[in-house]
């Protein structure tokens, strides 16, 4: 990255590509030394396509969906990149692109993945006006993502060990981790493990307290 912030939408799309880039190439990085087996289930390594979605609302939301966008208006910019063998293309959207961006009163992450039209993600990035788009801050995002994408691998494979015939439910709190879908991850521990989580746990949370408690049985 260059150490003068570019200016102007070329140099703000160049910073947001650089962003996205660092996270990446870190998270790929990081995660080499894992068995190729686990490595394999990784989100951002086993996506055979990925689109970043750079959705300019109130902050910027960086949304990765496995699932192909097409190109919509005639202006709207898509820039390809790859590192280690992944590839992805990042796709800039602002209310000029998408006019539903600009009338979000409140842009949650639930609010701009309904804008977007997509469901499941890899990661959903969120980040306020005016800061978080330095390469420290894109190293320090890679690697806990990567360190996020491990663990939950590890603690849904554990938890379908523990609950053969609930196989489902199982994955249904996997897709509430990967999105922060809080409040249905409650419900979900509450059916699986009978706890009961405080209001405001993390769905990353609920998931740790299933295993712990099923373990225990």
């Amino acid at each position: 990255m260059d150490a003068q912030a570019p200016t102007g939408p070329e140099g703000m799309r160049q910073l947001v590509r650089d962003y996205v880039w660092t996270v990446h190439a870190t998270y790929l990085d990081h995660v080499k030394h894992l068995p190729p087996g686990v490595r394999a289930t990784l989100p951002l390594v086993a996506a055979d396509q990925l689109t970043v979605a750079a959705a300019a609302a109130r902050r910027l939301h960086l949304v990765a969906v496995t699932t192909p966008l097409p190109a919509g208006a005639p202006h709207e910019v898509a820039i390809t990149d790859e590192h280690g063998g992944t590839s992805w293309t990042t796709r800039f959207y602002d209310p000029t692109v998408l006019p539903a961006l600009g009338v979000l009163g409140d842009d949650s992450p639930a609010d701009v993945r309904r804008v977007l039209g997509v469901a499941g993600t890899v990661y959903h990035l969120t980040v306020e006006p005016g800061g978080g788009l330095d390469a420290h801050h894109a190293q320090h995002t890679g690697v806990a993502l990567a360190n996020q994408h491990a663990r939950t691998v590890r603690q849904l494979e554990r938890l379908r060990v523990l609950l053969p015939h609930r196989t489902g439910l199982v994955d249904e709190l996997g897709t509430c981790a990967a999105l922060g879908l809080d409040h249905a991850a409650a419900l979900l521990g509450r059916e699986l493990a009978g706890i009961e989580p405080e209001p405001g746990t993390s769905a990353a949370d609920v998931l740790d307290a299933v295993v712990a408690r099923v373990g225990r049985r």
